[in-house]
């Protein structure tokens, strides 16, 4: 049973090390909703326009949520008029370009791989635009659309309460008691849908680390030979692997640590992070929303600009030099519990989110209070 204990042991201790930058990122991300103001601009959708790609995809870089609930924001868009390059670019930016991920990647890939996954970001949502463009075809954007019911998003996939508020300032907004409830509230949401998609993504990677040996992940890909075949074979097996873990969002940042550390390209790592928007789960909640046919063509799109995205990437960062040379151990097979920094940052974080929480229970009580009455 030693692995065992050994996987758990590895899971629970590198979640230790990111926990304090998961609480930041939450809290940051809570903010943002609150005290900047999004206006309901799904309704300028309607065009794949650069004006409509470009908000669309802002909107989802400030409505951090996991691949579940961004699928369900989206549809609902698509559902009121949304054109498709804009469904996408929203539900890709609302789980690839949110303060948290960023957060976590750095800890444990470093700050070129946070630079790297943003710009292939911009990238991979101009890749898609461009292949929606030359591919859609005629009649599927109406059939998606009639296929999807009457029926309304779950409470839990919204985040209404920060774009309903009233205009005022932010010296106002920042003043007032109920909008640092609204704080607590936006974070106590996304915790509450992303935390199983982290566990779960920690625990795997631990899981595979102690179980599956390191000459395993090399037959996977190739890390040697042509540097075009490589860069290509790697770009498209990093999302294969990715469907493959049905590990979604943050959850699979420890997942491509260890694929990092195993000599996977750089690209490929990339193309891997992308791809938590194709795992079989979401595949099969595309077909429910949108049809058969709709959603094979969603996922090739997907697929093929994940791809795309990571070989770009690759290639550019390889001609600026940035790639790093050297492969450190899988973070995760490094972590460990000790008594540094990181322990008063978790505190800190323990703290913040406590207080955070009782805040959103208190107003749920009070709430709950007054419907009574």
């Amino acid at each position: 049973m030693g692995w065992l204990w050994q996987s758990l042991y590895s899971a629970a201790a590198m979640l230790w090390e990111t926990l304090w930058a998961l609480v930041l990122g939450f809290s940051l991300s809570a903010f943002v909703q609150v005290f900047f103001r999004k206006e309901q601009i799904s309704k300028y959708f309607g065009r794949a326009g650069l004006r409509e790609v470009a908000l669309a995809t802002f909107l989802g870089a400030v409505s951090s949520s996991c691949s579940y609930a961004a699928a369900a924001t989206a549809k609902t868009f698509f559902k009121k008029g949304a054109a498709l390059v804009p469904t996408l670019a929203f539900m890709f930016a609302s789980t690839n370009l949110v303060i948290e991920l960023g957060f976590i990647l750095w800890l444990l890939l470093g700050w070129t791989f946070v630079f790297a996954e943003a710009v292939g970001a911009f990238i991979l949502i101009a890749a898609m635009w461009l292949l929606v463009k030359l591919t859609l075809p005629k009649g599927l954007v109406e059939a998606a659309r009639a296929h999807i019911g009457d029926e309304e998003e779950s409470d839990c996939h919204s985040h209404g309460h920060a774009m309903e508020m009233k205009e005022e300032s932010f010296k106002e907004k920042i003043r007032r008691r109920e909008n640092w409830a609204r704080v607590a509230d936006a974070f106590f949401m996304d915790a509450a849908m992303l935390w199983k998609e982290i566990v779960i993504g920690f625990l795997i990677a631990g899981f595979l680390m102690a179980l599956v040996p390191e000459n395993w992940w090399k037959k996977l890909f190739i890390a040697h030979g042509t540097n075009s075949i490589r860069l290509i074979e790697n770009a498209v097996v990093g999302p294969l692997i990715a469907v493959a873990s049905f590990v979604c969002s943050i959850g699979n940042i420890p997942l491509a640590g260890l694929l990092w550390s195993s000599d996977i390209s750089f690209g490929g790592v990339i193309s891997f992070i992308y791809a938590d928007l194709i795992i079989i789960p979401l595949i099969l909640i595309y077909r429910k929303y949108y049809g058969t046919k709709a959603a094979l063509y969603i996922t090739t799109i997907l697929f093929v600009s994940m791809v795309s995205a990571g070989i770009i990437v690759d290639l550019l960062f390889s001609a600026l030099k940035l790639i790093p040379q050297v492969r450190p151990p899988s973070a995760i097979a490094e972590a460990s519990f000790q008594w540094n920094y990181t322990t008063w940052l978790d505190f800190a974080a323990i703290i913040l989110s406590g207080w955070f929480l009782v805040i959103h229970f208190r107003g749920q009580k009070q709430m709950g209070h007054h419907k009574h009455h």
